[in-house]
């Protein structure tokens, strides 16, 4: 696993973990795993359709994924620490890379915000699973509605597992940290493609920027070699535009927090 630091503003940054083993033996998936994999086929093939409720159903699911925090997709991409995986990272002691721009990020700084990044949405996420788990019974009566699927039901189900899967990729981090597994590696290639276009990361009015817009994010994934980042830097470049031009709705920026931990 590579662990990835990219700033989207002069006061955010996507946490981003990409595995390296390229695949896994079908005796070696886990139901989740298998789950997940029957999930995402079902769902592009609903993305086909031209019309109908699978269409409907499609649309406002891509509409509702949107605005899932992008700081909750950046802890899923993280695999949840397996006794197999816990013993993988002992073995291969700081072989878990940091990678982040060192023009952006200090490098005395990257391990403090990972750990920000990881610890911050834990309570958050605890919470809302614990009120999916309960809401699921509620939803039992529109199972009673013919030909459509419970659909407030499968919601639920989805989002319990997405904050289940945020706070495992949250607690591996940490073990990481604790454990000090990582590697920190600044990257001079992350430092090219911020030169493309990001502005000083200190502003003169202390008002924040966004670092990123949507026409770097196809370089950032062919260079990078991550296609599966494409989806997840446009989804967190719109989340966080949308937060700099109304910075009321949205929550205290990563590095704000870091800051405020290390002036205690």
């Amino acid at each position: 696993m590579r662990v990835y630091l990219l700033p989207l503003s002069t006061r955010r940054t996507l946490l981003y973990a990409k595995r390296l083993e390229v695949t896994t033996a079908p005796q070696g998936r886990t139901y989740v795993d298998k789950g997940t994999a029957w999930a995402a086929r079902t769902w592009a093939q609903w993305e086909k359709m031209e019309s109908g409720w699978k269409r409907k159903v499609v649309d406002y699911g891509n509409y509702a994924f949107r605005r899932i925090p992008y700081e909750e997709w950046g802890l899923k991409s993280v695999p949840p620490l397996s006794s197999k995986r816990r013993g993988e990272d002992i073995q291969n002691r700081g072989k878990v890379e940091l990678c982040f721009p060192s023009s952006v990020i200090p490098p005395s700084k990257a391990e403090g915000i990972l750990q920000t990044l990881a610890t911050e949405r834990q309570a958050l996420h605890k919470k809302r699973l614990v009120w999916c788990v309960v809401g699921m019974p509620i939803t039992i009566p529109f199972a009673l509605i013919p030909i459509i699927p419970n659909l407030p039901f499968f919601y639920l189900v989805y989002r319990a597992w997405s904050h289940y899967r945020a706070i495992a990729g949250g607690k591996h981090i940490q073990w990481l940290l604790e454990h000090k597994l990582l590697r920190p590696s600044p990257s001079e290639k992350l430092d090219q493609l911020y030169a493309l276009h990001a502005p000083p990361a200190e502003e003169p009015d202390n008002k924040e920027r966004t670092l990123l817009t949507q026409k770097e994010v196809q370089t950032f994934s062919e260079t990078l070699n991550m296609p599966a980042l494409e989806v997840e830097l446009e989804r967190a470049i719109w989340q966080v535009e949308q937060a700099v031009l109304d910075p009321d709705s949205s929550t205290e920026p990563v590095e704000e927090k870091y800051k405020d931990k290390k002036d205690q």
